[in-house]
């Protein structure tokens, strides 16, 4: 069960930002419950805020894991996840990422020279310091979400269409590909509400069963609102749902409590 908290932070948050559809807003904020098999595994949380890094204006996403009731006891949880994007740009200055699952911990800092196509990486947990080449426009794994959330021609996909997105995470790029799998209703704490749902695409091995063992639904509107997360893991299942929310840039559709 070890990472499942990474899956959830990573496939919540999964947007380079264009402008070309602002999806999200200062302030937004969402809490899921997160399930392994029966068991209440605990929360996770995504949050935006506004600021300034370096003296340049950015969103900064803080996304945290916790793990809850007998979960807690014999598997302890603690994520943190921070990235911080350009408001104008949707590309990720700095990406962190703390994590400690059961014993097992990271530590990493990233900060990307978009410039020089160079992100500098500092390993904290044995301070080791390494720079690394980059494809432009690269995303880290918080900033890829929203990036997504912004571009995606949501009114003109088609079943079965693929995306893929360039992610560094900790000292590796990534290929990143996302597959669209059609439109339902999902039925959510908050009532009913209308979802594209997708495929990402991961390695199989040591977390997932196989590479196709993830899917994603997200609002079908203009907020792109991730609600729903199922994980077919090596050992059980995981699922993450919508708790609680504020701060959407767009109205809700919900189509019946």
């Amino acid at each position: 069960m070890r990472k499942f908290f990474t899956v959830i932070i990573s496939l919540i948050a999964l947007n380079v930002t264009a402008q070309s559809h602002q999806a999200f807003q200062d302030g937004e904020w969402f809490r899921f419950r997160v399930h392994y098999g029966m068991l209440n595994a605990g929360f996770a949380t995504l949050e935006v805020k506004e600021t300034v890094f370096k003296s340049q204006p950015v969103y900064h996403v803080i996304g945290k894991g916790k793990s809850a009731g007998m979960v807690h006891v014999f598997f302890k949880v603690d994520d943190n996840y921070e990235s911080f994007m350009h408001k104008d740009t949707g590309v990720p200055l700095r990406f962190i990422r703390q994590i400690d699952e059961g014993g097992h911990t990271r530590d990493f800092l990233v900060d990307f020279d978009h410039k020089n196509k160079l992100a500098y990486v500092h390993n904290r947990k044995y301070d080791e310091r390494n720079t690394y080449e980059i494809p432009p426009n690269v995303q880290d794994m918080i900033s890829s979400f929203y990036h997504l959330r912004n571009n995606l021609d949501v009114e003109n996909l088609k079943e079965g269409e693929m995306h893929s997105i360039k992610m560094f995470l900790d000292d590796e790029y990534h290929d990143f590909k996302l597959k669209f799998l059609g439109r339902e209703v999902v039925k959510t704490k908050l009532g009913n509400i209308a979802a594209l749902k997708f495929q990402p695409y991961v390695l199989a091995g040591r977390v997932f069963e196989k590479k196709e063992g993830l899917t994603l639904w997200v609002s079908d509107d203009k907020n792109r609102m991730p609600l729903k997360i199922k994980a077919n893991l090596a050992v059980g299942s995981l699922d993450a749902d919508i708790d609680a929310f504020k701060g959407l840039k767009h109205p809700l559709n919900i189509i019946m409590k």
